[in-house]
Formats: structure tokens, sequence, C-alpha cells
């Protein structure tokens, strides 16, 4: 039971790292070559890279 908490949190910490790291720098981007389409990328990217990570680390258990 323990062990499966764990990797809830884990799994939750890996999904709103990349939101925020990656959805950070499209923020960054944006907001300094005034565009409105990098959060948008940022975000889809951090998604994505953070459902690669969970599969890696958990997925092939």
């Amino acid at each position: 039971m323990k062990q499966e908490e764990n990797a809830a949190w884990s799994i939750f910490g890996y999904l709103l790292s990349g939101l925020l790291f990656w959805g950070g720098a499209g923020w960054a981007l944006d907001h300094w070559l005034n565009t409105r389409y990098f959060l948008l990328g940022g975000l889809l990217l951090g998604t994505g890279a953070s459902i690669y990570v969970i599969w890696l680390r958990f997925g092939r258990q």
C-alpha cells in the first residue's frame, strides 16, 4: 500500500514538474518574442515528456 501511494505522488510530481518547466519555458519565449503560441507548445511538450518519463520509470515493471 505504501509503495503504491509513493508511486502515485511520484507520477503527480513528474506531471506537475513537466508542465511547470516546459510551460514556463514556453511562457518566457512568448514574453520575449511577443507571441502567443509557445506556451501551448511548452505545455504539450511538458505533458508528453512527463508521460514518457513515467512510462520509463513505472510502465516497464
